[in-house]
């Protein structure tokens, strides 16, 4: 692809979510997730294979079908109130089909079975595009929508949605298919946080989005999308393996790392609001995450490949891969714990 065409198209992607985040109005939201998912057609088939192609054909059809319904869901909702008012949603039937065309969108259990196979035939460039930047757009819908819509039925997918995120990777060895649904259990989070904070969302999102970015960042420097090749990291780059690897442990949730903090306010609000079963049921679906992050983790650093190989160790090459960008969010990621009270001050949020 020409340099011209992939600025076009990333631009359009950029634009695409931008309209979308500053419309209060349904039909100029609507465009600006079409813009956004045709922006993305190039990128995810750019690469001239079946597996390309077929994920590019798989999320054209799944994307489609949620935008005609929320096109439908909008009209009705128009017809019965008189209104395009993004917050204006006042039909119970429009704000049903708009919460499932969203978590359609979003890849919400149970809604989630495109999201791993159209990642898993995708690069790991394009799969951190649809794990981070097109999840920015439902979202500020989710986000505008909540308070008219079926809070239990928000709850209830946040739930659903940790827990299959949680299941859905224990057997998987392709790591796009990990970071899949990785993606599936922290969208249960952000979800669940929108129905009791909404704020706690946005920090969470934040937080997930630099999380992501490092480690498809670190897969792709090291040119891994399975976990047996991760067994040569420890030798080639040991610097990077460190973080990492806390990076993986903080996508986990595990104390005193950055990731922790979210899930720890998310948990407390539950409690404070007498949902201990959710919480409880949070909890567990965050153990279930943090093993298949243990189990990338020990492959990668605790696992040394032989060194008596007649064959040509490939990865004593040096990458030519950009690093600053990876750097950055390394650093972050793992550094982001001792400013998140100023965070959650500057977010307004009540401990």
């Amino acid at each position: 692809m020409s340099p011209t065409a992939l600025s076009l198209f990333l631009s359009s992607l950029g634009l695409g979510t931008l309209i979308t985040f500053s419309s209060s109005h349904w039909i100029l939201a609507w465009m600006g997730l079409e813009i956004n998912t045709m922006a993305i057609i190039p990128l995810l088939s750019l690469h001239h294979h079946p597996r390309a192609i077929e994920a590019t054909t798989k999320y054209f059809l799944i994307q489609a079908a949620a935008a005609a319904l929320i096109l439908f869901s909008s009209i009705l909702n128009a017809w019965t109130s008189g209104e395009w008012a993004i917050t204006n949603l006042t039909n119970p039937t429009a704000s049903l089909l708009l919460s499932i065309a969203l978590s359609i969108k979003l890849g919400l259990a149970p809604f989630h079975f495109w999201l791993p196979e159209v990642l898993q035939g995708v690069t790991l460039t394009t799969g951190l595009i649809l794990s981070t930047w097109q999840k920015l757009a439902p979202l500020s819908l989710v986000y505008l929508m909540a308070p008219n819509m079926n809070l239990p039925l928000l709850l209830l997918l946040g739930v659903i949605s940790t827990l299959v995120g949680g299941w859905g990777a224990l057997n998987q060895t392709h790591i796009r298919k990990i970071m899949a649904y990785s993606s599936i259990a922290h969208l249960g989070w952000m979800i669940t946080a929108l129905v009791i904070l909404p704020n706690l969302t946005i920090l969470n999102m934040s937080l997930y989005i630099i999380l992501t970015s490092s480690m498809f960042l670190t897969f792709k420097l090291l040119n891994s999308t399975k976990i047996s090749t991760l067994s040569t990291s420890w030798s080639k780059t040991p610097t990077l393996i460190v973080f990492s690897s806390l990076t993986l442990l903080s996508l986990g949730g595990l104390p005193p790392l950055s990731g922790f903090f979210p899930k720890w306010l998310i948990l407390q609000e539950l409690v404070k609001q007498e949902s201990t079963l959710y919480a409880t049921i949070l909890a567990l679906s965050a153990l279930l995450s943090l093993f298949f992050y243990l189990r990338l983790l020990y492959t990668s650093s605790l696992t040394v490949f032989p060194h008596s190989c007649p064959t040509l160790i490939t990865w004593r090459t040096k990458s030519n891969q950009p690093t600053l960008f990876l750097s950055l969010t390394l650093i972050i990621s793992t550094c982001s714990l001792p400013i998140l009270p100023s965070i959650i001050n500057l977010f307004e949020l009540s401990l």
